[in-house]
């Protein structure tokens, strides 16, 4: 029996589109959290952040998430430089075609601009592989029961948030940042940094 082009563009599609919703696993969705965080090593540590409140009119919400690599992200504190926070999961494609240009970002921003990912609704051995197959080299928490998805009414990825040194939220991405040069000018015009 053939099928016709259009049904298998279709399938295509609709395996594409349901690939980034954040389901529980086994059922097309993200793989369930691993329970542990110790295991991965190509992660690298979250930076040490001030203690100091996060301050401004909007903010992430406070939670706080180990990192793979070592430390903690505490989105409760102000991170001390500019900072570009994306929700990621190995399990979604925009996701994943996205991390070569937030990659490229954390290249060309050095000490001005910090890129922190948080791992959202995925297992920490996949993520782990993926990040080491993609060559990050940013650090990222492990959110793997999608905790602050959850706070913030989410169920698809990718989102890039981008918080000044004080901890105030400037600007919500919504989906995938197609190039290097559009993230810049968003790093710019949100947090007044030209990199």
């Amino acid at each position: 029996m053939r099928t016709r082009p259009a049904s298998v563009a279709l399938l295509g599609l609709a395996m594409l589109l349901g690939g980034c919703s954040s389901g529980t696993g086994g059922d097309g969705g993200p793989p369930k959290a691993a329970a542990s965080t110790t295991s991965v090593t190509h992660l690298v540590p979250c930076p040490e952040q001030p203690d100091q409140k996060a301050d401004g009119t909007e903010r992430l919400p406070a939670l706080s998430f180990d990192c793979p690599g070592g430390g903690t992200l505490d989105l409760g504190k102000a991170p001390g430089v500019p900072t570009v926070v994306n929700l990621w999961g190995s399990w979604c494609p925009p996701c994943r075609a996205e991390m070569p240009v937030l990659q490229q970002l954390a290249g060309v921003a050095g000490d001005r601009v910090r890129v922190v990912g948080v791992i959202s609704k995925d297992g920490l051995p996949q993520a782990d592989a993926f990040a080491a197959d993609a060559g990050v080299t940013f650090p990222s928490a492990f959110d793997g029961d999608g905790k602050l998805m959850a706070d913030l009414g989410l169920n698809v990825l990718p989102y890039t948030y981008f918080v000044d040194a004080g901890g105030a939220l400037t600007y919500t991405q919504v989906g995938p940042v197609a190039s290097l040069e559009q993230l810049r000018g968003l790093v710019a015009e949100h947090l007044g940094v030209q990199l």
